[in-house]
């Protein structure tokens, strides 16, 4: 064949695939579509297809592959209607195409043109700044106050960039990953999205912590026979008690997400063969909507009369649904051979809704579902609508308060009245206040929890009934903010120092003024701003505030030389900081990351780092380098919570980074060991270490209570290799129970 043959023959077979995938979006829309959905459909995805003709991903393929799988998963996976596959597939074609907003409004109306004008402000937000990142995602949480949509198909469209990271460069693949681990997530799971949660949370551990991923998932996949017995001898007894009972049930089991084993790991320091619950049972009952709770209480009751429950495991989320529409019983069993199981009750409604979180809710919604659901559902979204009203000025602050929402633990409270309230565990009376209005919140002084006096920093429990009482005289102060967890609470009371703030800084104004007319200097934005910096004040409003509080000494003006009424400031001292050629000041940070590559010991290497000391990296961990803003490169594991965070927040600042190891210098590395109390252990432990591998050891500290041994020994070492050597050694001392790396 010619080459233009050729050519024109991959073409061919491209756009079968193409039509292959369209067809499969069509396939999961279908049960949801009207007469003439399938003609709007087609529109979209011609027009989606003109504006990506000319593009192609990372992998090669056509672009037009990506808004078709972020169609499908709208679909199938989140179980939205047309209106949002219509949006998928235009998703990126007004940021990639000469396609306006006018032109799509006129084609598909204003819902659609609405949401995609949505999709298209988060796809334009692009680095640049310390903050950049937070403001991005605050930006993108204000969707939420718009149409909730928004949010849902920009999920989708994550999970398909998740699901083709390979591509990817790896620079990337690590901001991709934290970004996801950081926020979407948590939103995932807030939104009820707990299979998409899931998938985001293990697609990111396979590449911020490969190895451990890939050790987890082999370990799965290797006790996947044994565990399929296990399940079945489990729940064939089960399934015939249920059959008798004559409920309409379903029982499968499933394994625990590798994110989540490997969570429970870390938390209780044991090993994957220590982790007992890998896997749940799920009991799904076909219920009518008004026999619903009765018929999931039979079935826990049928469980319980075959395997003894664990008392302190019974979570019921059937009469107190979750803030975002989940409903379920819970509980944990021991099953045969003495192995404890979670089993995870409820109907086929329930179960729909647990997997496709607000969007099955609103399917429900009309004359079917729970109005308890519907009000927690509908009081967590206007709570989040009018956090985001007034959002707080700082973005990175108010991301990282607004995401202890998303994965808080609830408690369920009471008004006098008898009304359900769901706040976050550890909430206060005075989260309490503002959960019901912000003028109560602002004017509490106290409250009966239980019809007993407490302050308004007393901490809420489950059931509790909460009366409040409030002054016109109080007004919100600064210690507030120390025992609010909620970010309703924060926010409000935030604005309302701020409120306090200006007022007082128009005293600090005139103050300031008045100094100035002394000095026959300008009262000026400028001069101000100058004085701001002189005095390293955050902002103009701090230097008014400061003034009025005699914070700030302005007697030192008289010594500052003013030319034409404008104060000339001295030029700050330069400090000495070496700095590779490629760190001068007139590189950007993305410049930066993306031209520059790290080599650790590299012979020519005259970029300025450090290894950090959060995670202690040794030659052979997988690490990432992250410029500060001093131009020093600091040195991370991967799997660092530190760097996860940074890389999220401030991704355009990573640097590439790989070991050469000429000199073999010696780290400081800490490893934990746990055993039977022995007579000669410690003699066995360092005849490896001292004797047999001639490490050098800084320092060891054994305990031993009721038989149990647990050591703490701090090493120098030389790189993994030679790590993995020292514990695969002592794991073989007779008593050892499990030798672990200390994770700092």
């Amino acid at each position: 064949m010619t080459i233009p043959e050729i050519q024109k023959s991959k073409e061919a077979l491209e756009k079968v695939h193409i039509l292959r995938d369209y067809r499969a979006v069509l396939k999961a829309i279908k049960p949801r579509m009207r007469e003439g959905d399938d003609k709007r459909i087609r529109l979209a995805f011609e027009l989606a297809f003109e504006a990506h003709k000319d593009m192609r991903r990372k992998s090669g393929e056509p672009y037009i592959h990506h808004p078709l799988a972020v169609a499908k998963i709208v679909a199938e996976e989140v179980g939205l209607g047309v209106t949002s596959v219509i949006c998928a597939l235009l998703h990126d074609v007004v940021e990639d195409s000469e396609i306006t907003l006018e032109e799509i409004k006129k084609d598909f109306g204003e819902e659609v043109s609405t949401i995609v004008d949505g999709l298209t402000k988060i796809s334009k937000l692009s680095s640049g700044s310390d903050s950049i990142q937070a403001e991005n995602y605050r930006k993108i949480l204000l969707t939420l106050s718009d149409d909730i949509r928004v949010i849902l198909i920009k999920i989708a469209d994550r999970l398909h960039n998740m699901r083709t990271l390979d591509d990817v460069p790896r620079k990337n693949q690590l901001k991709i990953s934290s970004e996801t681990l950081f926020l979407y997530a948590p939103l995932a799971h807030r939104l009820g999205l707990y299979a998409i949660k899931g998938e985001f949370e293990d697609l990111s551990m396979k590449y911020t912590e490969a190895e451990k991923y890939k050790e987890i998932a082999t370990a799965l996949n290797s006790k996947k026979r044994e565990r399929a017995k296990f399940i079945n001898d489990f729940c064939s007894p089960l399934l015939v008690e249920i059959k008798k009972s004559g409920l309409n049930a379903r029982v499968s089991g499933r394994p625990k997400t590798i994110f989540s084993i490997w969570n429970k790991m870390k938390k209780k320091e044991i090993e994957f063969e220590d982790v007992y619950d890998k896997f749940a049972i799920r009991i799904i009952i076909d219920s009518p909507i008004d026999k619903e709770k009765e018929d999931c209480w039979r079935a826990y009751s049928i469980i319980t009369d075959l395997y003894h429950p664990s008392p302190n495991r019974l979570r019921d989320w059937i009469s107190h649904p979750k803030a975002n529409g989940y409903e379920s019983l819970h509980t944990t069993v021991m099953g045969p051979k003495g192995k404890w199981v979670e089993v995870q009750i409820r109907t086929e409604r329930m179960d729909i809704i647990a997997e496709r979180g607000l969007a099955a809710h609103w399917k429900y919604k009309e004359n079917k579902g729970s109005k308890t659901v519907d009000d927690a559902v509908e009081n967590w979204l206007s709570t989040v609508r009018e956090i985001l009203k007034n959002p707080e000025a700082n973005p990175i602050e108010f991301i990282n308060d607004f995401k202890l929402q998303l994965y808080a633990q609830e408690i369920y409270t009471f008004t006098p009245g008898g009304d359900l309230k769901i706040l976050p565990k550890n909430s206060t009376a005075l989260d309490f206040a503002y959960s019901i209005h912000t003028g109560l919140g602002d004017h509490c002084i106290g409250a009966k929890v239980n019809n007993k006096l407490v302050p308004i920093s007393h901490t809420l429990k489950n059931g509790d009934q909460i009366e409040i009482i409030s002054s016109k005289k109080q007004k919100p102060n600064e210690d507030w903010l120390n025992f609010v967890i909620t970010s309703r609470a924060k926010s409000k009371i935030k604005y309302a120092l701020k409120e306090v703030k200006k007022e007082i800084g128009e005293e600090g104004k005139a103050i300031l003024d008045r100094k100035l007319r002394q000095l026959k200097a300008n009262f000026n934005g400028e001069n101000v701003q100058l004085l701001a910096n002189y005095y390293k004040k955050n902002s103009i409003l701090d230097l008014y505030y400061d003034i009025a509080n005699d914070k700030v000494e302005l007697s030192k003006l008289k010594g500052l030389k003013i030319i034409g009424g404008n104060f000339e400031m001295p030029k700050p001292e330069k400090k000495d900081l070496i700095i590779h050629k490629e760190f001068k000041p007139s590189l950007s940070p993305e410049e930066i990351s993306k031209n520059t590559e790290l080599v650790i010991f590299g012979e020519s290497n005259m970029i300025p780092y450090e290894f950090a000391k959060c995670c202690a990296p040794i030659p052979g961990d997988d690490v990432v380098g992250f410029l500060s803003i001093n131009g020093m490169v600091k040195i991370h594991r991967t799997s660092c919570p530190n760097m996860l965070n940074l890389m999220s927040k401030y991704g355009y600042r990573i640097v590439k980074t790989r070991w050469t190891n000429p000199r073999k210098p010696e780290f400081l590395t800490g490893i934990l060991i746990n055993g039977l109390d022995d007579i000669g252990l410690m003699n066995n432990i360092t005849q490896i270490i001292s004797g047999e591998l001639k490490l050098n050891m800084k320092s060891l500290s054994i305990e031993s209570k009721d038989g149990i041994v647990e050591g703490t020994i701090y090493i120098y070492i030389q790189d993994q290799d030679q790590l993995n050597e020292l514990i695969n050694k002592l794991k073989q001392l007779q008593g050892i129970i499990s030798v672990n790396r200390i994770e700092k």
